[in-house]
């Protein structure tokens, strides 16, 4: 078992890359503390670890807010009296180009997709330097590394999330902690269902991945086993993309 007894906050728990994320590292031996804003998703999350001889609770939080993503990793430390890992996931897609797009929904992306991702290093960090080190995962995303259309919040957001982790990783290295980020291009999953659903904008969101597919949950949660695992020891502060080929095309 790659993760065997070690604790792990997964935000965005409840579906997509979260959820299956959450799934794989109990299948590697890791105590999961599953959150979302959802609390049947989240729960289900939790149950379902649990169905499989695992360790999981279910914290409901918006990760926007201070005292939630406080309060979740103090639940983490109440229930397993450690923390090894955080997987910051929990993110949020809004439309627009920088004419088009609402100042409040601008507000609402940053605050979920990026500060969300601070707090959770901010309040996970001094746990993690307390158990001699640590490892930080954030889902950034191929919009990190190239334009993308109709998406200016979501670009930014993260953008900011790719430079966020890298400013962590130079600070950090000192406190054996590493943090790195999975820049996943575009995912089947809750999320882009509807958009997928379109004929016509699936096959344009697909043509441009040499391998021809979308990414799946497993892709992410492979990588993110990758990085949360020893097999990672010497990587810190690199942005991995997990989308086919389609930033280097």
């Amino acid at each position: 078992m790659l993760l065997k007894d070690k604790v792990a906050i997964i935000t965005g728990a409840g579906s997509g890359f979260g959820r299956e994320t959450s799934l794989l590292f109990a299948q590697e031996g890791a105590k999961i503390v599953a959150v979302d804003y959802n609390s049947e998703s989240g729960q289900k999350t939790a149950d379902d670890i649990k169905a499989n001889n695992g360790e999981a609770i279910f914290v409901k939080a918006d990760v926007s807010k201070e005292e939630d993503v406080k309060r979740f990793v103090d639940e983490a430390i109440k229930a397993f009296g450690k923390l090894d890992i955080i997987f910051n996931n929990a993110g949020i897609y809004i439309p627009g180009n920088a004419e088009a797009l609402a100042s409040e929904d601008w507000d609402k992306v940053i605050n979920i997709n990026l500060k969300g991702v601070f707090l959770g290093c901010k309040y996970a960090i001094p746990y993690l330097k307390k158990n001699g080190g640590g490892v930080i995962i954030n889902t950034a995303s191929a919009a990190s590394l190239i334009g993308f259309p109709d998406a200016v919040a979501y670009a930014a957001s993260k953008g900011g999330v790719l430079s966020l982790t890298k400013a962590i990783a130079v600070d950090h290295a000192k406190d054996n902690i590493r943090a790195n980020c999975i820049c996943p291009g575009t995912g089947e999953t809750g999320m882009t269902r509807e958009v997928l659903e379109n004929k016509e904008l699936r096959e344009m969101f697909l043509a441009p991945i040499p391998l021809k597919r979308f990414a799946q949950p497993i892709d992410v949660a492979h990588a993110a086993l990758f990085l949360a695992s020893d097999m990672s020891s010497y990587i810190t502060g690199v942005a991995l993309p997990v989308d086919g080929g389609w930033t280097m095309s």
